[in-house]
């Protein structure tokens, strides 16, 4: 074991944050964490000086040189300008796998999911998160969901490398390709593929939404949850709050080569400087801190030391229950309790074991694909509500081997033979392409739009579309 130290960025936030990093880094020194710490200052501060992520170049510069992260919550002033320190850390520096443990402490913290233990595994860079939003006409927005291979293949085989490293049985993915066949088709497709290298470990798919029903209602039939960006948000929350506490939950954000480490709660500006604030979440963010790092010897003392103290009912008032918890501390004072059981292990619940393995998360190299132009989708912002016409206008307008096949509103067909009762905004997709899948050119498909412009209609965006291989790289139009 190297009694080397570790250099790490702390970062005590605001509100409640400087009060439980304080408690944080107190345990884990007693506990005799090996680190070296610089401190930067980021949060409402920072944002209202005029940097609008709440960082400033000089901690950009810390988080780079010690590749760690230990961050307090922080409070992002009301109004527009302010863009979220999270989002942008996360991806700046490449942090795409989000780790929740999410675990029951019953009966020492009440809950109705006495035995639940899961991790939920969110892919943390890529789909509606990477804030491509666009307001294309009077009445609609746009906000582009992105999902990539690279992208799946990463947080997918962390997930399974996870369970490997951690003796867990099984892995689930939720999603709901069932209506996005392209991209979230995409992450189940990969789930599979991957799954596949570990026969060890039992796989299973459900589509998102009776998936978070069932995760909900019965959490202890889920071990590992592998999930894209926004359904992961979601129910790691929901997960967080099932076991009894969202304040009891820390966070890990893992990269290549940096990570931050963090509770999920926010900064609880009306519960600061009262002695009041339950550590835990941080703590336990931390407790992932020491093991990435290479102390799990003393993440392992910290955690059980933790457990101990929950048990003997050493409790603070957000999670104090009157019959069950026997003493109710401040922050300060349920440090002092955790230090005091350090070298104690649980009675009751069950004692911490953490594993020092490295994971190989490697991308396969893409192979690049026959790629084929056969037509283009042409958005309009047309007032008229009426398709019908529409359609009869642009039906003249033909380029190469295009013609106008379709048009959607909101995704739905209405024309050719739409219904009536469909409703219509301003907002319209027409599709031009040949019938047979001939190919096309762009400079076709320039001259298409040339022709559209020319007759008076607003353009506002396009889309070509493609073959891959033979096979179509679009979706179709939802529709009777």
């Amino acid at each position: 074991m190297s009694e080397q130290k570790v250099p790490i960025t702390v970062a005590y936030g605001d509100g409640i944050g400087p009060e439980i990093m304080e408690a944080t880094l107190r345990i884990i020194e007693a506990a005799g964490a090996r680190i070296e710490k610089e401190v930067i200052e980021i949060g409402e501060k920072i944002y209202l000086e005029g940097h609008s992520s709440g960082i400033k170049p000089e901690a950009w510069e810390s988080l780079r040189r010690t590749k760690v992260f230990l961050k307090a919550p922080i409070t992002t002033p009301q109004g527009g300008g302010f863009k979220s320190l999270n989002v942008t850390v996360r991806k700046v520096l490449g942090l795409y796998a989000n780790v929740r443990p999410c675990v029951s402490y019953y009966p020492y913290v009440k809950t109705k999911h006495p035995v639940m233990d899961v991790v939920i595994i969110r892919e943390n860079e890529e789909d509606l998160y990477a804030g491509i939003e666009h307001r294309q006409t009077d009445e609609v927005y746009q906000c582009l969901k992105l999902i990539t291979r690279p992208g799946c293949e990463r947080i997918i085989r962390y997930a399974f490398e996870y369970a490997r490293a951690y003796g867990r049985k099984k892995v689930t993915c939720f999603t709901k390709d069932n209506i996005m066949k392209m991209t979230d088709g995409l992450f189940h497709k990969v789930f599979d593929q991957i799954g596949a290298e570990y026969p060890e470990i039992e796989k299973e798919h459900w589509i998102v939404d009776i998936g978070a029903a069932k995760l909900a209602d019965s959490p202890e039939v889920f071990d590992v949850v592998v999930v894209p960006n926004l359904y992961g948000d979601i129910l790691s929350d929901v997960a967080a709050q099932i076991t009894g506490s969202v304040g009891l939950a820390g966070s890990a954000n893992i990269g290549d080569g940096v990570a931050m480490f963090e509770a999920i709660h926010g900064s609880a500006p009306r519960r600061a400087g009262q002695n009041l604030a339950n550590p835990s979440g941080l703590l336990l963010g931390a407790v992932q801190m020491l093991v990435h790092i290479g102390q799990a010897d003393v993440a392992e003392r910290v955690q059980n030391a933790w457990l101990r103290t929950l048990e003997e009912g050493i409790h603070t008032y957000d999670i104090y229950e009157e019959g069950t918890s026997r003493k109710k501390v401040g922050t300060r004072e349920f440090a002092d309790a955790v230090i005091e059981r350090l070298g104690q292990v649980p009675q009751v619940l069950k004692p911490v074991k953490f594993s020092n393995a490295s994971f190989n998360i490697r991308v396969s190299p893409t192979v690049p694909a026959k790629k084929e132009l056969i037509g283009v989708d042409i958005f309009l912002h047309y007032k008229d509500r009426n398709p019908d016409k529409l359609g009869e206008t642009l039906k003249n307008f033909r380029a190469g081997q295009m013609e106008l096949t379709m048009i959607t509103n909101r995704g739905t067909k209405v024309w050719p033979g739409g219904f009536p009762e469909t409703f219509c905004t301003d907002h319209w997709r027409c599709r031009f392409k040949s019938e047979d899948g001939k190919s096309s050119t762009y400079r076709e498909v320039l001259e298409l739009m040339t022709r559209i412009t020319e007759a008076g209609f607003e353009i506002i965006k396009t889309e070509n579309l493609y073959n891959f291989n033979g096979e179509a790289g679009f979706s179709a139009g939802q529709g009777q």
